[in-house]
C-alpha cells in the first residue's frame, strides 16, 4: 500500500542512505590490512586483489542494476530498498568471517548484486519532488554519502587498528538498523497509477542501453556520467594503497583523510548545491563540478608529500557538484514511470566503469609504485583519472545541444525551449 506522503518524505532516504554509507565506509581503511591477514600480501602486492574484489562489486552491479530499476518501477521503490539492505548485511558477515580470498569475493558480489540503494533512492527523490526541487534534493543524497564518509571511515580505522575484521561486524549491524528502520519507517513513493509493466527486454544492462541509445537528450549525459565514474573510481580502488604507499599512512590516517573528503562533500553537496542550481542552472553547475575534478585530480597526482593531500581534498569537494546536477537533468527529461529505469541504467554505466576502472587504476598504481618500475611516480593512476575527466566533457556538451522533445519534458520542468537554449550556449 503506498502511504500518503509528506513535503519531506526524501528525508527518509536521505537517512537510509547515511546509514548505508556509514556501514560502507567503515570497511575501507581496513581492506589493505584484511588481505594480509588473509594471504600474507604487502600493501604492493595486495592493491593487484583489491582491484580485482571492487571489479567484482561492479560487475555484479551493472548485471542487476536496470534489473532492480524495472522492478522498482513495477513493485515500488520500498521493497526493493528492504531486500537490497538485508542482503547486504548477509555480506557484510560473510566478510568479517572470510577466512579465504573467495568468501571475500563471495560477499563482493552479494553487495554487488544488492547495491540497488542508491539508484532506487534516486528514484524515491524522483518520485516525491518537484522538477524544480529535484536538483538539490539530489545533492542532499550526495551530502547523505558524505555524512556517512564523516564517520565510517574514521570509525573504521580506528576499530581496524584493533582487528581488521571488527568494522565488517560493526557494518552489518548498522545495515540491520537500517533494515528494520526502513521497514517500520519507509512509506512507499510510487504511486500505482505512475506503475508500468515489467519489459524483460529492456530490464537488463545492454537492452536498457540500446533504450537509450535512441533518446540522445539522455544518453549523451549517460556517457559523460560513465567516463566520470571510470576516472572518480580512483579515489574508492585506490586511495588507501595509494597513501600507505605514497604517504605510508595507517588504517587511521586512512580513515581521518577519508573522514576530511565526506565533511567537504556534505557541506558543498548540502549548502551549495541549491543556491548553484538557482544562480547558474544545472549544466553551468555540472560543469564547474567536472572542471573541479579535473583540478583536484590533476594536483593529486604531483602531490608528493602527505600534507599536500589535505588542501587538495578540499578542493575535490567541489567537484561534488557535478554528479547531482547532471542527475537533475537527466531527470527532468525522463517520464515518471521511468525514473527506476533512468536510474538503473544510471547504476549500471556507473558500475561498467567500476568493472574497468579499479583494474586500470590499482595496476596503474603498481606498475608505478613497484621496486622495478620504470619510472616510480605513485601520482600516474591521479593523472589519467584527469585526463579521463577531462573527456567527460565531449558527451556532456553533446548532450545539451541535443533536441529535447516536448513529451520528455515532466510537467513543472523548467527546462522549457529558453532554458534549454541557455544551457546549449554554455
Amino acid at each position: 500500500m503506498t502511504r500518503k506522503l509528506g513535503p519531506n518524505a526524501f528525508f527518509f532516504v536521505i537517512v537510509t542512505v547515511t546509514i548505508d554509507m556509514l556501514a560502507f565506509g567503515l570497511i575501507i581503511p581496513v581492506i589493505p590490512a584484511l588481505l594480509n591477514d588473509i594471504m600474507g600480501l604487502g600493501p604492493a602486492e595486495a592493491v593487484a586483489w583489491g582491484g580485482v574484489l571492487t571489479a567484482t562489486y561492479a560487475l555484479m552491479n551493472f548485471a542487476f542494476g536496470p534489473t532492480l530499476g524495472a522492478l522498482s518501477d513495477r513493485f515500488g521503490r520500498r521493497p526493493i530498498l528492504l531486500a537490497s539492505l538485508f542482503t547486504l548485511t548477509i555480506d557484510f558477515i560473510i566478510m568479517g568471517l572470510a577466512n579465504t580470498i573467495w568468501l571475500l569475493f563471495l560477499g563482493r558480489a552479494l553487495s554487488g548484486i544488492s547495491g540497488a540503494t542508491f539508484s532506487t533512492a534516486n528514484a524515491y527523490i524522483a518520485d516525491v519532488t518537484t522538477p524544480e526541487e529535484r536538483g538539490r534534493a539530489f545533492g542532499m543524497t550526495g551530502a547523505a554519502f558524505g555524512l556517512g564518509f564523516v564517520i565510517g571511515p574514521v570509525a573504521g580505522g580506528l576499530l581496524g587498528s584493533i582487528d581488521p575484521r571488527a568494522p565488517f561486524m560493526v557494518a552489518a549491524a548498522l545495515s540491520a538498523c537500517n533494515f528494520l528502520y526502513g521497514w517500520f519507517v519507509l512509506p512507499e513513493s510510487l504511486p500505482i497509477e505512475n506503475r508500468r509493466p515489467i519489459d524483460w527486454k529492456r530490464a537488463n544492462p545492454f537492452g536498457a542501453f540500446r533504450h537509450f541509445s535512441k533518446l540522445p537528450h539522455v544518453s549523451w549525459f549517460l556517457v559523460a556520467m560513465g567516463c566520470f565514474g571510470l576516472a572518480h573510481s580512483v579515489y574508492p580502488a585506490t586511495w588507501n594503497f595509494h597513501g600507505e604507499i605514497r604517504y605510508d599512512w595507517t588504517s587511521r590516517e586512512i580513515g581521518f583523510s577519508l573522514g576530511l573528503v565526506g565533511i567537504g562533500a556534505a557541506i558543498v553537496q548540502a549548502g551549495l548545491m541549491g543556491p548553484m542550481l538557482k544562480r547558474f542552472g544545472a549544466a553551468r553547475t555540472a560543469m564547474f563540478g567536472l572542471s573541479m575534478n579535473i583540478a583536484a585530480m590533476f594536483c593529486f597526482s604531483l602531490a608528493g608529500q602527505a600534507w599536500m593531500a589535505y588542501p587538495i581534498i578540499l578542493l575535490s569537494s567541489f567537484g561534488g557538484l557535478a554528479q547531482p546536477a547532471v542527475n537533475s537533468i537527466m531527470s527532468t527529461r525522463t517520464p515518471k514511470n521511468a525514473q527506476g529505469e533512468l536510474q538503473g541504467a544510471s547504476a549500471s554505466i556507473m558500475a561498467l566503469a567500476m568493472i574497468i576502472s579499479p583494474i586500470m587504476m590499482t595496476q596503474t598504481l603498481h606498475t608505478f609504485s613497484a621496486d622495478d618500475a620504470p619510472v616510480y611516480f605513485p601520482g600516474a593512476a591521479f593523472l589519467l583519472a584527469a585526463v579521463i575527466t577531462l573527456i567527460a566533457l565531449v558527451p556532456f556538451f553533446f548532450g545539451l545541444a541535443a533536441k529535447v522533445p516536448p513529451e520528455a519534458l515532466q510537467e513543472g520542468s523548467e527546462e522549457r525551449a529558453s532554458d534549454l537554449h541557455e544551457q546549449s550556449d554554455a
